[in-house]
């Protein structure tokens, strides 16, 4: 329905005269064919200007529910909107007209917390703390980006600007002591995008892919949204085991987080990237790394990613989502050269490119050394929000809980040795209800044997003072859940 300017006699008027006219039209009193008042007998009736039915007017005709032809009334062109449709046969229809791949990935479980009332204490793993962004540095930044001169706005190159591309060429080589040509880089939205892209561009319905056991749930789900079987190789402290990977064959790609396996924090030692890429070699298959924390590192030195022996076989993901903020969308992909061109045009047809505003911005951010500091004092913060909240958690449940993954990160898994898998939903319910927000892991497993119950926390978003508050108000749900159920002592799980 058309929207006028609010403010205006004769525009409130012809509202009034536009919506009467189309509810006769739907109700049908006008039927197709059937003439209308004349604009100058409805203004004469109504008392306004003929100026303001003609406008009310030219409304319907451009809606198209009014024709107008030269030397005679205006006519019903049509009867209105479509007919109700019952509401038993909804789901008939829409299942009907839905493709394979919407109907894989809408029976996928969701994994957002979306439209769900805020929590006061919520260890949601993935969040950063607003108060951690560099407001008045992006914000220069973006304006710097906003008042630069340009001839035109036009649709800007699928692979990414050139200006965030040049400074994350030499960003990836500070960082992480990747060498790799302009060409090879891509920026994404996001490492989710990364991740989509690998699957549209690598994997075809039915295809076989290596996953690691557990798994992060969007890039399972990615993979499952476009038909592939996933192949799950398990993971324990020293991330996946290699000895594990299926036969050399039929594999159409392998996705894994050797620096900080998700979610358990193993790191893959040298001996098992080395395995990985052999086999890898072997399978002639890709390998998608996805590098998705590196930056923070705690009791351990930082971990050379697996691109730096990946024989060109290796598709590097890269994200600023736990450095900056996930509500940006950046992130970037280094690619081996034979897939370079399906990448960028899989891109340009799936969103054209993405926002070069922010693109230009974070290049401004990283040029001018804005985006290191903050990543330094990101990790200062996070070490100290990692050392209280280990020190809260292990005071208040001593033996009754084991972490594991706190050498890195902005997460952990915290194992409760008296609550089953099968309680281990009803206790997150449980602190739901008590304003504190915990996610358990058994969904990421594709064939768990564990009989604990075991959660992700993640620390980032709250302030120390927060956490330390929130491990209390936790511990006290957790005694009253105990106390009304018998506790599960001695259980056990696969380590």
């Amino acid at each position: 329905m058309v929207q006028y300017k609010e403010g205006s006699r004769r525009t409130g008027a012809t509202r009034r005269i536009y919506n009467s006219l189309l509810k006769q039209i739907e109700a049908g009193v006008y039927g197709v064919g059937d003439a209308l008042p004349s604009s100058r007998s409805l203004a004469e009736e109504l008392g306004v200007s003929r100026t303001t039915v003609t406008a009310a007017f030219d409304q319907l005709v451009s809606e198209g529910y009014v024709r107008v032809r030269q030397g005679r009334k205006a006519s019903v062109a049509s009867g209105g909107r479509p007919s109700h449709v019952d509401q038993h046969d909804r789901p008939m229809i829409a299942a009907h007209q839905l493709s394979a791949y919407a109907t894989r990935a809408m029976a996928l479980p969701s994994n957002s917390t979306a439209g769900r009332p805020p929590l006061k204490f919520d260890f949601r793993y993935g969040d950063v703390a607003a108060a951690d962004f560099p407001k008045a540095s992006w914000r220069k930044a973006l304006n710097a980006t906003f008042l630069m001169h340009r001839d035109r706005l036009g649709y800007d190159d699928p692979a990414g600007s050139r200006s965030l591309r040049e400074t994350l060429q030499g960003y990836v080589w500070r960082s992480r002591g990747i060498s790799c040509d302009l060409d090879q880089i891509m920026v994404v939205n996001g490492a989710q995008q990364a991740l989509d892209l690998c699957a549209r561009v690598l994997v075809n319905p039915g295809d076989r892919v290596v996953v690691e056991d557990p798994c992060y749930v969007m890039a399972k789900n990615v993979m499952l949204a476009v038909g592939a079987n996933s192949v799950a190789v398990p993971c324990g402290a020293h991330g996946m085991d290699t000895t594990k990977l299926p036969e050399a064959g039929d594999i159409a790609v392998a996705y894994v987080t050797p620096s900080h396996q998700f979610p358990l924090g193993g790191v893959l030692p040298a001996a098992g990237r080395q395995a990985l890429m052999e086999w890898a070699k072997l399978a002639n298959t890709y390998v998608i790394e996805d590098d998705y924390d590196s930056e923070y590192r705690y009791d351990v030195a930082p971990i050379p990613p697996l691109y730096l022996s990946g024989q060109g076989r290796v598709i590097y993901v890269g994200t600023i989502s736990k450095t900056l903020a996930p509500t940006l969308r950046l992130g970037y992909i280094v690619l081996p050269y034979p897939l370079v061109d399906a990448f960028i045009d899989c891109k340009r047809i799936a969103d054209r490119h993405t926002s070069t505003f922010e693109q230009e911005a974070l290049a401004a951010l990283i040029e001018t050394g804005a985006y290191e500091r903050h990543v330094r004092k990101m990790r200062r913060l996070n070490a100290a929000r990692r050392a209280i909240f280990l020190a809260s958690m292990t005071s208040s449940f001593m033996d009754d809980i084991e972490i594991v993954g706190t050498t890195a990160g902005l997460h952990v898994v915290v194992w409760f040795n008296t609550i089953s898998s099968a309680q281990e939903a009803h206790f997150a319910d449980f602190a739901r209800h008590h304003d504190v927000g915990i996610y358990p892991i058994t969904g990421m497993f594709l064939s768990s044997t564990n009989e604990q119950a075991g959660y992700i926390f993640g620390y980032a978003s709250m302030s120390v003072d927060q956490l330390a508050i929130g491990v209390e108000k936790l511990h006290r749900a957790y005694l009253s859940f105990i106390g009304g159920a018998a506790p599960q002592k001695g259980l056990g799980r696969q380590r």
